[in-house]
């Protein structure tokens, strides 16, 4: 796909190898950390800070309590009101006073507490699939925007699990809100170039790491939305493993919006990362919505033919209430077709590129109706990048109990 000189969508596909192959999502599990938030008592801890403004303040209070954000999880304990730290690095109970570590410091505390949460959704995922021995695994992508280190999370991972030090792995960086899209596209292309293989995908973000107090629009309206999460994925192609399936992943696309380069960013700073998330996101959203879809769903004329409601189920990252409703609107969905991404929102926040996982798995745990469900999924993120997908989520979902042993004896 390309912009033609006059702004206009030129589409350009290139041939598909192997596009009859089923390739199947086995598991999906999640995983956040102990630690809750509060929307209520974040906002007034943001809006005491002495530094603000008059409209800081007000911003703080506007973006808090119009964000649809009732709860979230941070890895940073003594970010809640109950937290106690002898050194306190972001948050000082005594004084009340937000700190401001320096990036440094906050990616130390990534490379710690990210990969607890790797390991965690990881091992859950393969717990969800017993069939598969951990030697199975043939590939394991991770994904994250908020931290680095490397060793990575790839290999951390593959350590803690035990995982066959020959897995190939691939970590894809600082993407942003939609990566967990390339990642999924990834392991589709690796089972349909490998029969066999089994692929483990892994997001986890630690947003909150980044928060900060600010008079900055941008800065306020991040600490009011972003939060701590992980999702992982088993995804394989392997005969018989449909019989366990969960979800097919059919086909995905990727489309960026003539404008919105500067409206949504992800930079780092001296005192952690800076997102940029202009108030005009959602109108770009709403504007070139209905064309980011069009080469999706022009996969499956019959489906393209069939108004949007006519799809039972869709997974829209929940970048904002302010997107959400946007989305809505443009494609006329129904206020039970947004519950998914709009309860997750609410009792996680926004967790960057595991977040449409979590709405994923939300639907995956709804009562099939008749037969399989389609599923259209999107995320946005920098550029302003739309990715979408359109999934089946399939009638067989007795994907049988855990069995940690399985974990134990993998050798």
């Amino acid at each position: 796909m390309r912009w033609s000189g006059r702004g206009a969508i030129v589409f350009i596909r290139a041939p598909v190898k192997n596009e009859s192959m089923t390739v199947n999502v086995r598991s999906l599990e999640t995983a956040v950390p102990t630690t809750k938030l509060i929307q209520s008592e974040a906002r007034d801890v943001f809006a005491a800070q002495p530094g603000l403004s008059r409209l800081g303040s007000r911003l703080v209070n506007t973006c808090f309590d119009g964000a649809a954000i009732e709860t979230r999880f941070t890895a940073v304990e003594e970010l809640t009101t109950t937290g106690r730290s002898e050194n306190p690095q972001f948050y000082d109970q005594e004084t009340g006073l937000l700190l401001n570590p320096s990036t440094k410091v906050r990616n130390d505390i990534f490379a710690r507490e990210a990969t607890k949460l790797f390991v965690q959704a990881s091992r859950a995922a393969l717990e969800a699939a017993p069939e598969l021995n951990l030697l199975d695994i043939t590939h394991l992508v991770t994904v994250s925007c908020t931290g680095f280190f490397n060793p990575g999370p790839d290999y951390k991972v593959v350590r803690e699990l035990g995982l066959s030090p020959a897995v190939q792995r691939y970590h894809l960086g600082f993407m942003g809100c939609y990566a967990a899209f390339p990642a999924l596209r990834a392991a589709k292309l690796f089972c349909e170039a490998d029969p066999n293989a089994v692929v483990l995908v892994v997001c986890a973000e630690l947003c909150s790491l980044h928060v900060r107090t600010s008079n900055n629009p941008d800065t306020i309206m991040g600490s009011a939305l972003f939060a701590d999460g992980a999702a992982a994925a088993v995804v394989t192609g392997r005969p018989g493993a449909e019989e366990t399936a969960l979800l097919k992943l059919d086909h995905f696309e990727t489309v960026l919006t003539p404008v919105g380069e500067d409206s949504m960013a992800w930079n780092i700073g001296d005192n952690g990362f800076e997102m940029v998330l202009g108030n005009y996101v959602p109108h770009i959203i709403d504007d070139h919505i209905v064309d980011a879809l069009e080469p999706l769903l022009a996969r499956e004329p019959e489906l393209a033919a069939l108004p949007y409601t006519a799809i039972p189920h869709w997974a829209i990252h929940p970048g904002g209430r302010s997107i959400l409703d946007k989305v809505q609107s443009r494609l006329g969905l129904s206020d039970a077709q947004l519950v998914p991404a709009r309860e997750t929102l609410r009792d996680f926040g926004n967790m960057s590129s595991a977040t449409v996982l979590f709405v994923l798995k939300h639907i995956l745990e709804q009562p099939l109706r008749e037969g399989d469900e389609r599923i259209c999924s999107m995320a946005f993120g920098p550029g302003l990048t739309v990715e979408t997908g359109l999934f089946t989520k399939l009638r067989q979902l007795n994907g049988g109990p855990a069995n940690p042993a399985r974990l134990d004896n993998a050798g």
